[in-house]
């Protein structure tokens, strides 16, 4: 299990979230950029997730889908603002059924050598959409997906390593 800090100071409408994980920078930067891999773990286990796109340059869009056992289809979407490879993704964030609240959010990609800190930072417009998106659960399912990235990146890492030197 990835460790997570998350932190939503009372009255800011911001949550940073930040955790270490035991993989090269390149190798966390591509999972969160690389549609296939963003698949793999962006969302609830229990979901099917779908990136419909994933254009991470600036001015590009992403949309991705999620559906759970019921058939029920949850999408977001957003464009990317700036991609700084492999140092920082900053991009919009919409939950298209909450159309209107939209908020940014920025990924910068820490190389700690063998290990990469990811701090996520969420600027939402009021403290109320923060406040709506904590108490919607939010901060569990991040941990959930969090761990899901690390299951992902670790597995990717360790089979560099593994791999013959050419």
């Amino acid at each position: 299990m990835v460790e997570m800090k998350i932190t939503a100071e009372p009255g800011r409408s911001t949550i940073i979230a930040t955790g270490v994980f035991d993989a090269p920078r390149q190798i966390v930067w591509e999972a969160c950029t690389d549609p296939e891999l963003v698949s793999q773990w962006w969302g609830p286990k229990s979901f099917k997730t779908t990136v419909e796109k994933m254009d991470a340059r600036p001015g590009g869009l992403w949309r991705i889908v999620q559906r759970d056992a019921e058939g029920n289809e949850y999408a977001f979407r957003g464009f990317f603002h700036e991609v700084t490879q492999p140092k920082r993704l900053i991009y919009t964030f919409e939950y298209e059924a909450m159309p209107g609240h939209v908020l940014l959010e920025t990924d910068t990609f820490e190389d700690l050598e063998d290990r990469t800190r990811m701090t996520t930072h969420l600027a939402f417009q009021t403290v109320e959409d923060r406040d709506a998106m904590l108490q919607s659960g939010m901060k569990e399912e991040m941990v959930e997906i969090m761990d899901l990235l690390e299951e992902l990146v670790e597995s990717r890492a360790s089979q560099k390593r593994a791999a013959p030197a050419r």
